[in-house]
């Protein structure tokens, strides 16, 4: 199995950088209020892509946390 997991990650590591590597020249416009950058696009990808990665982590942290109050008797930090 965690064979298959590496391979999987071998795999999705090549897309990206392939992707990174066929979009290195475009530009993208982020507007966050009132202000506007110019952004690669790998770069952008990857901040949206990490962003994401926190934002799940840290929902099944605290989905993990509120499941153990309730199924664990005595857990509570």
């Amino acid at each position: 199995m965690r064979v298959i997991c590496f391979l999987f990650l071998v795999l999705f590591a090549g897309a990206c950088g392939l992707f990174a590597y066929q979009n290195r020249a475009h530009e993208v416009a982020v507007t966050v209020w009132d202000r506007t950058w110019l952004v690669d696009l790998p770069v952008m990808v990857a901040a949206v892509f990490v962003a994401g990665m926190f934002g799940g982590w840290s929902i099944v942290g605290m989905l993990r946390r509120s499941w153990r109050r309730v199924t664990e008797p005595g857990y509570a930090r």
